[in-house]
């Protein structure tokens, strides 16, 4: 009888788990290529807070569904959010060839058409969520932005976006802005210099190596043009006194597009319940060494960035 008990018992916990983890799919956007969405919904009744995911993958490649993140999805139902991992067109498949080395100036042109499409359909995505949030049970008013790497590049990049109400936020209602940006490994792409802020943005959270190859922790640019990542960002937002939490790993690389979203949950849920959740205002940053770890170089050039991205 015991083992009949334990047995209901663990299928019970099997068919809860199942139903956390298997999500509703939506079509946010038609065109040659549809794009989708995936809505995994939080347990219990009425209208949940919701994190809008974008993967990593180099702006050629992944996918919205990969296991790497389901342990950050899962810690952030348990908070009682609902969360939408969705599409973006991939601006960088099949137009560079990786056989020779990338110029500055094609990886630049490249770039820039890659990161503001990847912009525009978070954007597209979030308007799906504010035009289909009641039937969803979605509170609107209430949509955190976060990705990781390519994905968290296109996060900030719409959120920088937003905050200067540029011809690209459009399409999301004049007064919307994200309640919070979590980025793992991100920054923005400038072709005008370092990034302008027109108004404050809303409360970012920061994740980055300093010894990072793919995605820079400072910046890369050339006459103008290119990346400022967290470091640089983080240094903006506390000159405006906007709301931060950077988390900044000392010789480590682009692991951190993925590590937090197992390794770091307690810092997350600070920053959610604190600063989003409580509205408390919060510049912090965690100069964070792990032990053990040996000291590299953290000092790379354009041309290695693009070589460590394309080739």
């Amino acid at each position: 009888m015991k083992r009949l008990l334990l047995f209901l018992v663990l299928i019970m916990t099997m068919a809860t788990t199942m139903a956390q983890t298997t999500p509703t799919t939506y079509c946010f956007a038609e065109g040659e290529k549809p794009l989708y969405l995936d809505h995994y919904r939080a347990e219990g009744e009425g209208t949940h807070p919701c994190v809008l995911f974008a993967f990593g993958g180099g702006f050629s490649h992944g996918n919205r569904a990969d296991a790497r993140y389901m342990p950050y999805f899962k810690m952030l139902m348990a908070q009682g959010f609902d969360v939408v991992s969705v599409d973006y067109r991939l601006g960088m498949a099949y137009t560079l060839d990786s056989t020779k080395e990338v110029g500055p100036l094609e990886g630049a042109w490249t770039m820039y058409r890659s990161v503001n499409y990847a912009a525009e359909d978070v954007l597209r995505a979030t308007r799906y969520l504010i035009d289909n949030g009641a039937k969803m049970g979605i509170d609107t008013s209430f949509i955190v932005a976060s990705g990781s790497s390519a994905g968290a590049i296109a996060v900030l990049q719409a959120e920088n976006n937003i905050a200067n109400r540029s011809r690209l936020a459009s399409v999301v209602p004049e007064e919307f802005n994200f309640a919070g940006v979590i980025a793992f490994a991100g920054a923005i792409y400038s072709v005008l210099g370092e990034p302008d802020w027109d108004s404050k943005p809303c409360p970012v959270m920061f994740f980055h190596g300093n010894a990072d190859r793919n995605v820079p922790y400072r910046k890369a640019t050339i006459l103008a043009t290119g990346f400022y990542g967290s470091d640089y960002i983080a240094e903006q937002l506390h000159n405006l006194g906007a709301s931060y939490y950077f988390h900044s790993a000392h010789y480590r690389d682009h692991d951190l597009a993925l590590s937090p979203m197992t390794d770091n949950h307690d810092e997350i849920k600070l920053f959610i319940s604190s600063c989003l959740l409580e509205g408390k205002p919060m510049q912090h940053t965690n100069e964070y060494v792990a032990e053990g770890i040996t000291p590299c170089k953290t000092d790379f050039t354009v041309q290695e960035y693009l070589n460590s991205n394309y080739n």
